[in-house]
């Protein structure tokens, strides 16, 4: 009776603290109809391709206002940040001019300096940092082929910042002079539980087309505070080195070049396609196939290595190809497809023990991105890199990462919580965001569409060895494809756009992908879903069969845009009963 007394008096003191972030977050998940995650596995949904729209378009020409160089001389151009630390921010640019012909002769690196001058006031600059500059070439040992030389390349690391502080600042050499325009950057909050970034937007195999514009415009609309960027950036090599007209189908249009020949200055209309948001808003990116861009002397990935400063060396990465980083309460993970990713190489040691260093009482969400995606039901890259998945699926599985971005197949495809091929509520969940725009144009074929299931043959990975399969288990047992979408796929569409992932607190996290058609309906999303951590179900080293048997999964899928409140009142239940109980003991051991 004494403790029924308390809980009584105690209901409107706990009916107020309901109030709190959590409790509001919740609410808002079930007025606003979101489904959230606990609600999955959700019945796989496919939004087909729209005939009206063209599937593609052309790339932009060089001579674009948004591609053409506007600086003169030595001023700094393509001016793009990097997170380094949460006290310290990578700045790098590039000034004079690229070089392209038979002919070419690098300019000496150091002829112009690399300095930042920067301060917490607008105008008023108390601090300098100086870095290093480099240049790089692409020289291709064949007849008729232009070789490319860069401008000088700048990279500044800024260090001893303050974590959630916007700082003002220009680059360049002050000696000359020539110095950029001021412009700003925030440094995030210090890795908390309680500290997360405003919006992270996630985008892939973005190029220069139109809808490359449109997917950059919408995205500058959403107002993001930080770009991840998984992989496949410029598309260069869809160009002769000569330049001209750019290819969707590269082997297509040129069957008798004697290499995969790229257009670098295509690199630099990018950059300067991308300054208006990169010179403000940090981007981290992760190579993709189309960075390769082989040369002389078996020499590959140049433009990528050379062009992005990566927080490699602060993370224990010996290599730019993998890396890690904190933003607030979310750890990053980086990792390269295109380099040795087997249990035994480099990477896999590397990751182990970024892993092991993590302390989710701190970082609480873990993210991980690399280009080409594990679970793909398109028929374009269909299993193409089940070799990666076979060595580094279980410890990213054992370690709980809470979800996976990716790139390579272009569309959109959102994933059930799924390991090794079967729905588990403990492993990421994956998603596929190769839709940015490029010229290579949206796909629209699934594998599981009559006649689209690609042969084991097909979809050969660039890099690393095939190990493709038929399943082993479940409805699809003893085919290479399904013949329906497959259960651990909730939802694809075939449109351009990009994604937005906000992370509320420790537990939920707000996903939403935008078509680029929408840019300008109020409040329209093409997809959303509340992702939710269970931590304390989700233990550390629980094996699939454990998490399959003692945790709650829907075992009747429902629409993931048709959700159902149930669930989430539950949850809203059980947390008001949680804490009606916890609080009366608390009282009851204080009044006794």
């Amino acid at each position: 009776m004494k403790i029924c007394t308390t809980l009584c008096m105690l209901l409107p003191m706990v009916l107020v603290m309901m109030m709190s972030c959590s409790f509001i977050t919740i609410m808002a998940v079930t007025e606003s109809h979101i489904p959230i995650t606990l609600d999955g596995p959700f019945k796989p949904v496919t939004r087909r391709f729209d005939p009206s729209l063209r599937r593609g378009s052309d790339d932009l020409p060089m001579t674009h206002p948004r591609l053409r160089k506007n600086v003169t001389l030595n001023f700094p151009e393509q001016i793009a940040l990097a997170i380094s630390s949460p006290s310290s921010m990578w700045v790098s640019w590039v000034t004079g001019d690229a070089q392209i012909g038979l002919n070419v002769t690098p300019v000496d690196p150091a002829s112009v300096g690399s300095e930042v001058w920067y301060g917490k006031e607008s105008g008023k600059y108390t601090s300098v940092g100086k870095g290093d500059s480099v240049v790089y070439s692409q020289l291709y040992p064949f007849e008729g082929l232009w070789n490319y030389t860069s401008g000088i390349i700048h990279h500044v690391k800024l260090e001893g910042l303050e974590p959630g502080t916007r700082y003002y600042y220009k680059c360049g050499d002050s000696s000359i002079p020539a110095m950029s325009q001021e412009r700003f950057f925030e440094t995030f909050p210090e890795p908390s539980a309680n500290n997360y970034p405003a919006r992270i937007a996630v985008i892939g195999d973005l190029g220069l087309t139109r809808n490359s514009s449109s997917t950059i415009d919408h995205l500058i609309h959403n107002d993001p505070s930080m770009i991840l960027m998984v992989g496949d950036l410029t598309y260069a090599n869809q160009y002769l080195t000569t330049g001209g007209k750019g290819a969707s189908c590269y082997s297509c249009s040129f069957p008798d070049a004697p290499i995969r020949e790229t257009y670098q200055p295509r690199w630099d209309g990018w950059g300067r396609f991308m300054e208006p948001l990169t010179s403000e808003v940090p981007m981290m990116v992760i190579e993709g196939n189309h960075e390769i861009e082989p040369q002389a002397g078996k020499i590959s990935f140049k433009s990528y290595l050379t062009r992005f400063a990566v927080p490699a060396e602060e993370s224990g990465s010996k290599s730019n190809f993998y890396y890690s980083f904190d933003a607030g309460g979310i750890h990053f993970i980086m990792l390269g497809a295109y380099v040795d990713y087997n249990s035994t190489g480099a990477q896999f040691a590397w990751l182990k023990q970024d892993l092991q260093k993590i302390d989710r009482s701190v970082t609480p969400w873990l993210v991980a991105a690399w280009h080409p995606p594990w679970y793909n039901s398109y028929a374009s890259h269909y299993q193409e890199f089940e070799c990666m998945r076979l060595e580094m699926e279980e410890i990213l599985y054992q370690y709980r990462v809470d979800i996976v971005f990716n790139g390579h197949v272009h569309a959109y495809e959102r994933m059930n919580r799924v390991y090794n091929y079967k729905l588990d509520p403990c492993a990421p969940i994956y998603i596929t965001v190769g839709d940015g725009g490029n010229i290579e144009k949206v796909d629209v074929d699934h594998a599981d569409d009559p006649g689209k299931c690609p042969s084991p043959g097909d979809n050969i990975p660039e890099f690393g060895g095939v190990c493709k399969s038929n399943f082993s288990t479940g409805p699809a047992k003893g085919n290479f494809c399904w013949n329906k979408q497959p259960e651990w796929s909730a939802f694809r569409e075939s449109s351009f756009g990009h994604g937005i992932l906000e992370a509320v607190n420790s537990t939920y996290a707000l996903w939403t992908w935008h078509r680029n058609e929408d840019n300008y309906k109020e409040n329209a999303v093409g997809d959303q879903i509340y992702i939710v951590r269970q931590p304390e179900l989700c233990k550390k080293d629980f094996k699939p069969q454990d998490s399959q048997q003692s945790l709650p999964y829907n075992s009747n899928p429902k629409s993931s845009h048709a959700p159902s409140h149930l669930s989430k009142n539950s949850i809203i239940t059980s947390q008001f009963l949680g804490l009606l109980f916890i609080y009366g003991l608390y009282y009851e051991v204080k009044w006794s």
